[in-house]
């Protein structure tokens, strides 16, 4: 397979996912929060609660608002991203629009209306986290303040669901500043905005650990050993077909005093079950150690990333 195939292949790959995960977003938005009039954090809190006071609705607001930040994300993150960030802030402003206007009422009247605000908060910020994790671990971004994090934690060895966190936080208190109305027309009173709030808190909570599990488990790494007298073809196999570095090292079996050769190679998890498949084809009687790594730095891995301090 060419190169340049291997690079399509891999890019919609990338995209594919990445729609997956937004339309996991838009339906945690569209079927659990916003028939609530609830409010979540970032651009899609924001303009959530635009749209209960004005009735604008809430893809337009989220589209217009991210052009901004989109276009910091631009210089700093590079084009890669911005292609990516581009599609999934269309994506989800036309989702977000049209989930409203044509997903049928009687869907979301037995798993919103009829399950209560604490359930919907709950299962809204589960759905939103998985999309965002999922969206973020290809490259991408659903806009707002994620575009923010991922900036930050460019330079710094900051959590991007934490930064999340903390920067919706303003977004969901500020909602008690503006008044908001719900489909019916009818004005929400102080202690429905002030219980609004706390399944705002709640919400933020929750969608920014789902966003750190789903990223720790696409990032994390495993370390193999394989001894096999076929170490040439399973190395050639392991470097040609995933493009991961292998270490042979020679080894010494006590049992038998034989020499040996083993294969040393560390990959990310997602990839553990096709390498594993592909030693199993060359050797199925090569013995295999599989560990979990707590950080692998260099090049195809994680950046070390250290503060800046001032030279003296």
């Amino acid at each position: 397979m060419s190169d340049i195939k291997k690079n399509v292949l891999v890019s919609f790959k990338e995209y594919l996912l990445i729609i997956v995960g937004l339309v996991s977003y838009v339906l945690g938005w569209v079927i659990f929060l916003i028939p609530n009039n609830l409010v979540g954090g970032g651009v899609t809190g924001i303009s959530s609660i635009i749209q209960y006071a004005t009735g604008i609705p809430i893809g337009y607001s989220y589209f217009v608002l991210n052009l901004v930040l989109l276009i910091a994300a631009l210089f700093v993150l590079g084009k890669g991203f911005g292609g990516k960030t581009v599609f999934a802030i269309f994506f989800t402003a036309i989702g977000m629009n049209l989930g409203q206007e044509y997903l049928p009422s009687d869907i979301i009247q037995p798993l919103a209306i009829e399950n209560g605000k604490l359930m919907c908060t709950i299962m809204g910020a589960i759905l939103a986290g998985f999309g965002m994790g999922m969206t973020i671990s290809q490259g991408g971004s659903t806009g707002g303040t994620d575009i923010i994090a991922l900036i930050v934690n460019k330079y710094r060895n900051v959590s991007p669901g934490k930064m999340i966190l903390w920067m919706d936080v303003f977004i969901i208190l500020s909602s008690m500043l503006v008044p908001s109305y719900t489909s019916d027309g009818s004005l929400v009173n102080w202690s429905d905005k002030i219980t609004t709030v706390v399944y705002g808190f709640i919400y933020i909570v929750i969608i920014s650990t789902v966003i750190d599990l789903y990223l720790a488990g696409s990032k994390q790494s495993v370390q193999l050993f394989v001894l096999s007298p076929k170490y040439k073809e399973i190395a050639d196999a392991i470097t040609g077909d995933f493009h991961r570095g292998v270490t042979v090292l020679d080894g010494k079996g006590w049992y038998t005093q034989h020499s040996v050769q083993v294969v040393m190679v560390i990959t990310r998890k997602t990839d553990l079950n096709l390498l594993l498949k592909c030693i199993n084809s060359i050797d199925s009687n090569a013995f295999i150690s599989v560990s979990s790594v707590t950080g692998v730095y260099g090049k195809g891995f994680d950046t070390i990333k250290f503060r800046k301090t001032d030279k003296k």
